[in-house]
């Protein structure tokens, strides 16, 4: 009986340490500071109490059954030959079609509600920020006021903001979990993730796809500030000294650095994004600079018009050649 009791007041002991450890805890996803963050944690808290409708009545009947016929209770009725009960049957069925149903039609109606590509109805007009995971950083350009930064981002609160994703390396993936939507980022393909943010404050962005060494420092601040205060980040971004020139200076910015520090550029090369997705178009050897990829394309040109005249390549092997190559320079950018 003693150790029955030092047993209970253990276990008591460890249920209010784990309470305490427990109570230091926060979810980013269960505390959101934008739109989609905030429609997204009512759907997962709703899923939650859904499963939840079968999770608690399973584990009461397991206790509940676990004490009525201990061993020692001699009250609890003896059925051996029991085996078929119409009523938990129906129960067993309907409830649990009825919960995947009100499943199904909730993750039918957020998919497309929550598209990560939808644009954001509001008032205000969007900005555009473009992203770009490197090994191991990030590289945010503003198109509109032609600088860029590496491991921060800065952007208006209540302004929908669209977000061109895509990867100078291998896959990675683009997340800020307290504004939501995660979108993945690859090498030559232009993902979008349109997100807006209801709150002032800095908030934590990381790569959430394993991507090799420096991985766990590939983290980023997300800045979002009243209108005037991004207006005076963007201008101390304009005053650094640095500059990112196309191929050149992001051929070096792109070497693997692990636990990058935030850098600014104050200028950048005109569709720097657009020359970074098309060095993966060329169909061949990766090219950092634009000027190779042309003069690559025109080398493939020159030989297949000679083998054609040569005799080498039928003309329908010829005309289907120009047709790829055709085809080839028409593709867009994959969203």
């Amino acid at each position: 009986m003693q150790r029955r009791s030092l047993w209970r007041r253990r276990g008591t002991l460890v249920l209010l340490a784990l309470c305490l450890f427990l109570a230091g805890c926060s979810s980013a996803l269960l505390d959101p500071k934008g739109q989609i963050g905030a429609e997204q944690r009512t759907l997962i808290l709703t899923a939650f109490g859904l499963m939840l409708i079968v999770v608690i009545p399973v584990i009461v009947m397991t206790l509940l059954f676990g004490w009525r016929y201990r061993r020692s209770n001699s009250l609890a009725k003896y059925t051996p030959d029991w085996a078929h009960s119409n009523v938990i049957e129906a129960v067993v069925w309907i409830v649990p079609c009825a919960i995947i149903a009100v499943l199904a039609l909730l993750t039918w109606k957020t998919s497309h509600s929550l598209d990560p590509h939808k644009p954001l109805e509001s008032d205000v007009a969007p900005i555009e920020i473009q992203a770009v995971a490197l090994d191991w950083k990030w590289l945010f350009i503003y198109p509109e006021q032609g600088i860029a930064s590496v491991n921060e981002v800065a952007f208006p609160v209540d302004t929908p903001v669209r977000f061109r994703v895509s990867s100078g390396s291998v896959m990675n993936a683009f997340f800020i979990p307290h504004l939501g939507s995660q979108i993945y980022a690859m090498a030559g393909m232009d993902n979008d993730v349109h997100l807006i943010a209801d709150e002032i404050g800095s908030y934590p962005g990381r790569s959430t796809n394993y991507s090799g060494a420096g991985f766990s420092g590939m983290t980023f601040e997300a800045k979002v500030t009243n209108p005037e205060d991004f207006d005076a980040w963007v201008e101390t971004v304009r005053a650094a000294p640095q500059t990112l020139t196309y191929p050149e200076g992001y051929e070096a910015l792109a070497e693997p650095s692990e636990s990058n520090p935030v850098e600014y550029f104050s200028a950048i090369s005109p569709s720097l994004y657009e020359s970074i997705l098309r060095s993966f178009h060329t169909g061949g050897e990766h090219q950092m600079g634009g000027d190779h990829a042309d003069s690559h394309d025109g080398e493939n040109e020159k030989t297949a018009d000679h083998a054609a005249e040569s005799g080498h390549v039928t003309n329908n092997h010829a005309s289907q050649d120009n047709a790829m190559r055709s085809h080839s320079s028409s593709v867009e950018v994959g969203g």
